[in-house]
């Protein structure tokens, strides 16, 4: 049953990872990976974190600081799960080598949590260098030696290199042969969630004929980010170029902030005033997600089932799901016994 209208927003959000799928939902997320014996591994955890542990953080605008944060630590954790599975026997029988010896003696258990601080906070710098720090060196060396560029447009230019760095980087990275196939199981993320909020009942054939776009996607969150710093940088100017550099590392939590404000508000809206803003996002889609195969969508299914009881959404949502429903047949097979005149519903 396919209804035109979008239920209210599930709640469930995810991301894609080496050959699989996370799908969180609440206090819990599920990493679901298709191993190289094609069978699918479905690991189920506590989401943890402090994006809800304090009253504080779970305040507007705050939140959105700390579940950044969050997804970034989970996000860091399941891929390097799912790795995991692709690595060399010779890479599993490799013996840590002196530094990890040094950080297992002196910290015990809490060397894995100091290593996974470090690595989300070297992830969080190399990202403000690149999409923050460079474009506004590169906007600040136009302005001192291109006649007629003044401070005032600074900041357009600023924002203009940004999103151009942006997208190069996002067409670059989409050459790779493992990062297409990583954008297909982004593909079947968002299709699995628009499946279920546009009340159709979670079969491989639903899924596959759902969009794969979706306003709440972090691909969007990240240019919104953009757009709203651009804003930003445009009302707070400064002829100081050391405090320009300052001001914007200051306002990195407080755009982070209101984009996640933006992202939650566009994922529960069909305001269209709200889906014109977030087209750009959609659009930006287009690179970061692909049509994923059958085989894809299976994994997708076993990570939302894991933690979503999607049943229960759509009764909630005055949509009844049959009790005999479409078993995950791969399409040529369907073909085959279709044709055969056998019934392969059961």
């Amino acid at each position: 049953m396919e209804n035109k209208e979008r239920l209210g927003s599930s709640g469930i959000g995810g991301q894609a990872v080496i050959e699989g799928i996370m799908m969180r939902n609440k206090d819990k997320y599920a990493v679901a990976v298709r191993k190289p014996d094609k069978s699918i591994d479905v690991d189920i955890q506590e989401c943890g974190g402090i994006a809800k542990k304090y009253k504080i953080t779970t305040l507007p605008f705050i939140r959105g600081i700390f579940s950044f944060i969050d997804s970034m630590v989970i996000g860091i954790k399941t891929l390097t799960y799912s790795a995991s599975f692709f690595e060399d026997e010779d890479e599993q029988e490799e013996e840590p080598g002196k530094f990890e010896k040094w950080l297992l003696n002196k910290l015990g258990e809490k060397a894995e949590k100091v290593v996974m601080g470090f690595t989300v906070c070297l992830s969080i710098v190399i990202a403000v260098a690149l999409f923050m720090i460079l474009p506004l060196f590169i906007a600040d060396v136009i302005e001192k030696y291109v006649p007629g560029v003044t401070q005032s447009h600074v900041p357009v230019i600023e924002g203009i290199v940004k999103i151009i760095i942006f997208i190069g980087y996002l067409l670059l990275i989409s050459l790779m042969k493992d990062i297409q196939r990583t954008f297909m199981y982004h593909g079947a993320e968002h299709k699995c969630i628009n499946c279920i909020e546009t009340g159709k009942v979670l079969t491989v054939e639903n899924v596959a004929s759902s969009s794969r776009f979706h306003k709440r996607c972090g691909t969007s969150f990240l240019l919104i980010v953009m757009v709203i710093s651009i804003i930003f940088f445009v009302l707070i100017r400064t002829d100081i170029v050391w405090l320009r550099y300052v001001i914007r590392l200051l306002l990195v939590p407080v755009i982070a902030g209101i984009s996640y404000e933006f992202i939650r508000l566009a994922g529960k809206s069909e305001n269209k005033f709200i889906n014109l803003l977030s087209k750009p996002g959609l659009w930006m889609q287009k690179i970061t997600t692909k049509e994923p195969t059958d085989d894809m969508i299976e994994v997708a299914i076993k990570a939302v089932e894991a933690v979503f009881d999607w049943k229960e959404y759509l009764k909630e949502s005055g949509i009844e799901v049959e009790k005999k429903e479409e078993t995950s047949l791969p399409k040529e097979y369907k073909q085959v016994i279709e044709g055969s005149g056998y019934n392969w519903k059961y």
